[in-house]
């Protein structure tokens, strides 16, 4: 029986070695590495990559000490069999070159992605010879040219991504046919201007479930009964995105083959449709229905009767957002049960929020923001997972009680801002334990904050705004209240009325916004936020005094720093050098002095630049002509800068407001500043658009603002800043002419050289300046006469030449004897209307009663807020589509909404010149 026992036991123990061995033998020869061929072919690859910012290529190298296995460099992956490189995915790599043709020698490459970089020049045909690829994303590229037809030849493809190559074209589809195993095909902005079978050629492809043509001109080339259809029976598209297209109802007739009982997602947003299709609610299996952006002024209960079909028992997403719908929010809604997302934003919605709203049983997400919806939340709300609720710019009134919030426990994200909440704190808010998000934002609250509120949310919040408000005391631990564990945090309680000192602060804040209050103290609690994460700190318009703190080296991720209007003293630390990413600088109205720190040159990013009303002293930096390249905006206005001004202020192309005013600068005038080209565009709408979006997961925004000298007056501009060009020189000891050069700049808008040494003439071409609404050269030693020019500048609102030595006749023109005659005055050979003084020749003189618009403080129909009504106009506009955009927080959606603001500018654009030409018609009949 012993030997038995021996002799299986030995079987056993032999099988399990044959075993082991086999597999460690195989362990072993199934363990290659990369093929030297195709290691050569991807270290060729790097060398056509003349810039890695992120180094991510670093590990591809031929240095012994180094990876020699190229299976292991980073973005590539090797077949663990054969040793073969199978896939390359450099993905968001920020690559900038050229696609090098080394990458036919990887031949049993099937997965080549390379969107997210910057490699240009055309889209390399050789990659058509690529017939192993089953995936090819190319995505977000600088390519241009023509797609090549020889991707006709990449038949295993299943995957074919070529979205947001703006310079890119198509001119023959064709080839997309012979792709028979296509499933995932994205062309998003890609012109199709010249392709006009492309429907018959997207249903011969019978195994395509997602197509994205979004952006691709398609009205273009589609019209009513233009070409016949094949069977569109077996479509088996699953998602479809349309938008962004300019297509209009017409298109009905060729969307209905393209459709099916298979389609789930369908996107018709940022085009011009007017109705809804009736065959939709046909469309059993549709989860996903994009409308946004379009113009639909139709009743929202007959919209959502035309898709109350079949389509109410699956649709989870609803998005009309911004299609001008009206009517009231009706019980229809109730029929559509599954609803997860529904969104109706910014529509003209008016009456009460039905009820049904609130018992849909699967709703998560409610937006109907930007409506005039009035009321309150209802007493009952029988929906416990709702996560997220935007009742924002309506005519709510009144708070619900705390015990009708119950079933809200688990909302996480409510906005209320606009709305009428006030004047007490809403105490109900905190019956929401899972907030991580809330905005009560000029919603009347004229209150005290209960002490309790700062520590009503264990998970911590990421997102606060109690701005716009009337809110007092002193503020709390603003430590305690904020997500540690977050990334990002969110804290806005500008425009209050808090005092008194800061205390500690969340390390985790990225937008910080204290603006606008009675706050004092040191700023140097900012040094708390230590993690690098900060990128938005506004601490304008308080009480702070001190200095800058040297910590600012922690902030690299910076993007606007504000301390305006403070107390602030000293110098700028130079540890400004490390904020890069610097794109707005305001320091207006402290006591800061010394030199301009010579490391603020590293702030190439700087956008807006305002030191205004400081101390400063010392030349005005040659450097910020070289380096800060991308200013739009630079103001030192009211220092004790003194020097010439230096030429290399004309290298700032982008200019539009340059303000040296109240200095001692001394010299000429530099002739260069022709070079100035923004403020020589004849066209408004290529003004820099002065709103800042640092935070599109918060919707968080910013508006540039400037003290500006308007019509002899100091004002803030804001929203409007964006479309002011401007040249101020005044106070100072400039000398020398004016530069002819300066009447190139057509579209300035503001031009103000009054208390200088100027002498010679005024140039003769300055009526070229047709957009001059300000014009002041006064006190200054100009001669000769004012030229006759300047009787064609129609909206010249301002005008001041007194104080020189002008002779001569003032020329007729309805402008010109506006004024009083105080703008003449103090040249004593200047004659003719409006003046009292004949000129030779003159019979009578009737002097017309004139009114100076800039002193009447009862007229408020002055230049500058015409100016307003017509900017505003634009404003508005403009602001309306920030509101909507704020929407659209994923990449495709803000290209979309940015496609759109082109599209809009044209409209707006037409509005504001039949403005101007209404005004004119009034003033001057």
């Amino acid at each position: 029986m012993r030997l038995v026992f021996l002799f299986i036991s030995s079987l056993i123990v032999l099988a399990w070695f044959k075993t082991t061995t086999a597999t460690s033998l195989h362990h072993h020869t199934s363990n290659y590495k990369c093929i030297d061929k195709e290691r050569h072919a991807l270290l060729h690859f790097k060398s056509y990559v003349h810039h890695d910012p992120g180094e991510l290529l670093s590990t591809w190298t031929n240095d012994e000490e180094a990876i020699d296995d190229c299976c292991e460099w980073f973005g590539v992956t090797c077949n663990k069999q054969t040793g073969h490189v199978t896939t390359l995915d450099l993905r968001y790599g920020d690559l900038e070159g050229k696609i090098s043709p080394s990458l036919l020698n990887l031949s049993y490459l099937n997965h080549l992605d390379l969107f997210g970089n910057y490699f240009n020049g055309t889209i390399p045909m050789f990659i058509g010879s690529m017939t192993q690829l089953r995936y090819l994303d190319l995505g977000r590229n600088d390519f241009s040219g023509i797609v090549p037809l020889e991707f006709g030849n990449l038949t295993n493809l299943q995957v074919l991504l070529l979205r947001n190559l703006r310079e890119c074209t198509i001119e023959n589809l064709d080839w997309l046919s012979h792709l028979s195993l296509l499933e995932d095909l994205e062309m998003s902005s890609i012109s199709l201007a010249k392709v006009d079978n492309w429907v018959n050629v997207i249903l011969s492809l019978k195994k395509l479930s997602t197509l994205r043509f979004d952006g691709c001109d398609l009205s273009h080339v589609v019209h009513p009964y233009s070409f016949p259809f094949v069977n569109s029976s077996s479509s088996s598209i699953v998602s479809l995105d349309l938008g962004n297209n300019n297509l209009n109802s017409s298109m009905f007739h060729w969307l209905f083959p393209l459709t099916s009982n298979k389609l789930e997602e369908l996107d018709l947003s940022m085009n011009k449709l007017d109705e809804i299709p009736k065959y939709l609610q046909n469309l059993c299996s549709l989860t996903s229905l994009s409308f946004h952006f379009n113009s639909m002024p139709i009743n929202f209960s007959d919209f959502l009767n035309n898709l109350s079909g079949c389509t109410s028992f699956a649709l989870q997403k609803l998005d009309a957002s911004s299609s001008q719908f009206k009517g009231s929010f009706s019980d229809e809604i109730q029929k559509f049960s599954s609803l997860v997302y529904l969104l109706v934003s910014n529509n003209h919605l008016t009456g009460t929020i039905s009820e049904k709203v609130w018992q849909l049983p699967s709703l998560k997400k409610l937006d109907v923001s930007s409506n005039s919806l009035k009321g309150v939340i209802p007493e009952y709300i029988g929906n416990s997972k709702l996560l997220f609720i935007d009742l924002s710019n309506n005519l709510l009134e009144g708070v619900p009680f705390e015990a009708h919030m119950s079933n809200l426990s688990f909302v996480e994200e409510i906005d209320l801002s606009s709305c009428k909440l006030g004047p007490h704190f809403p105490k109900w808010v905190q019956a929401l334990k899972n907030l991580s998000s809330i905005d009560i934002s000029n919603t009347g609250i004229s209150d005290t904050i209960p002490k309790e509120f700062w520590y009503m949310w264990p998970s911590g919040l990421t997102y606060l705004n109690l701005s716009s408000n009337n809110i007092t005391g002193q503020l709390k631990d603003l430590l305690s209240n904020f997500n540690s564990n977050s990334e990002s945090s969110t804290l806005d309680l500008s425009s209050n009325n808090f005092y008194g000192p800061i205390p500690n602060v969340s390390s985790t804040l990225q937008w910080l916004d204290l603006s606008k209050n009675k706050l004092n103290g040191e700023i140097n609690f900012v040094c708390q936020i230590f993690d690098g994460s900060l990128f938005f700190l506004d601490l304008s318009h308080n009480s702070f005094t001190g200095q800058i703190p040297d910590c600012l080296w922690h902030f690299k991720e910076l993007k606007l720093l504000s301390l305006g209007h403070n107390n602030l003293f000293g110098r700028i630390p130079t540890s400004i050098e490390y904020l890069i990413n610097l794109e707005v600088l305001y320091l207006y109205n402290n006591s800061f002095s010394g030199e301009l720190p010579l490391s603020l040159k590293s702030c190439t990013n700087l956008t807006f630049l305002e030191l205004g009303a400081n101390n400063f002293s010392g030349d005005v930096p040659a450097w910020i002509g070289e380096k800060l390249l991308e200013l739009y905006a630079l103001s030192l206005t009211s220092n004790n800068f003194f020097g010439t001004i230096p030429s290399q202020i004309c290298h700032l192309v982008e200019l539009q407001i340059l303000d040296l005013s109240d200095n001692k600068l001394y010299g000429t005038i530099p002739s260069c500043l022709n070079n100035l080209t923004s403020m020589i565009q004849n066209n408004r709408f290529s003004s820099h658009q002065n709103v800042h979006y640092f935070n599109f997961s918060s919707g968080s925004e910013y508006v540039d603002h400037a003290m500006i000298k308007w019509q002899g007056r100091l004002r803030e501009f804001g929203i409007n800043l964006g479309l002011v060009k401007l040249i101020n020189l005044s106070r100072n000891n400039l000398t020398g002419k004016i530069p002819n050069e300066l009447t190139d700049l057509h579209d300035l808008i503001a031009l103000d050289l009054s208390m200088n040494a100027l002498i010679g003439e005024i140039p003769s071409k300055i009526g070229q300046m047709k957009e001059l609404l300000i014009l002041d050269l006064s006190r200054n030693n100009l001669s000769r006469s004012i030229p006759s020019s300047m009787s064609n500048m129609t909206l010249l609102n301002y005008l001041d030449v007194s104080y020189n030595n002008l002779s001569g006749r003032i020329p007729l023109g309805t402008q010109l004897q506006s004024f009083e005659p105080s703008r003449y005055i103090g040249n004593a050979g200047l004659c003719g209307l409006p003046m009292s003084k004949y000129c030779p020749g003159d019979k009578e003189l009737e002097v017309p009663p004139v009114i100076d618009k800039s002193e009447d403080d009862g007229q408020d129909i002055d230049d500058l807020q015409r100016w307003f009504y017509i900017g505003g106009a634009t404003g508005f506009a403009m602001g309306f589509v920030i509101v909507c955009g704020a929407l659209l927080v994923n990449r495709h959606g803000r290209h979309t909404f940015f496609h759109f603001l082109d599209v809009l500018e044209d409209w707006v654009y037409v509005k504001v010149m039949l403005s101007v030409v209404k005004i004119q018609r009034v003033e001057h009949p």
